[in-house]
């Protein structure tokens, strides 16, 4: 097992979860690739996207369906939302582009989670690379990782 899936393991089994992780050999760097591999909608992929606001680092897991609207996240938080660039993903999280995992960040990180992840009964999410996924639920997902429900997309 790869040390970055590990890592998100044992962060899973440290907050009561014990999900079995899926190997997608061809690998999913994005939530299309992910959802046919998995056969599933792409709206039940979790992607993990890091930014910043006002200079902070900030995870939205949204659903593959939706596109991040950085003004809709930004006026919720009153601040300013960009994109991450791939240094700042590494740095705040400990995983490359295209494996950020929801939980086991290099530092606590806010994060908000799209509440049109909430409506599925399994949602699939990174588990630190981009050949490997974990099956959870919405409520699980807000749990783990401490997030805030939100609308992120306009």
């Amino acid at each position: 097992m790869h040390a970055n899936t590990r890592r998100v393991v044992d962060a899973l089994r440290e907050r009561g979860c014990d999900a079995d992780v899926v190997e997608i050999a061809e690998g999913a760097r994005t939530a299309s690739d992910a959802a046919a591999a998995l056969g599933v909608d792409v709206g039940q992929i979790a992607n993990s996207l890091v930014f910043t606001a006002d200079g902070e680092p900030l995870l939205v897991m949204t659903s593959g369906a939706h596109r991040v609207d950085t003004a809709v996240v930004g006026a919720l938080l009153g601040a300013t939302v960009e994109r991450a660039d791939p240094d700042t993903v590494r740095t705040a999280t400990g995983f490359p582009i295209g494996g950020v995992a929801p939980v086991g960040h290099a530092t606590p990180l806010r994060v908000l989670v799209d509440e049109d992840l909430l409506g599925y009964d399994v949602i699939w999410a990174a588990a630190g690379t981009p050949h490997t996924v974990f099956p959870t639920t919405g409520d699980e997902l807000v749990r783990i990782t401490g997030g805030t429900p939100a609308k992120v997309s306009a």
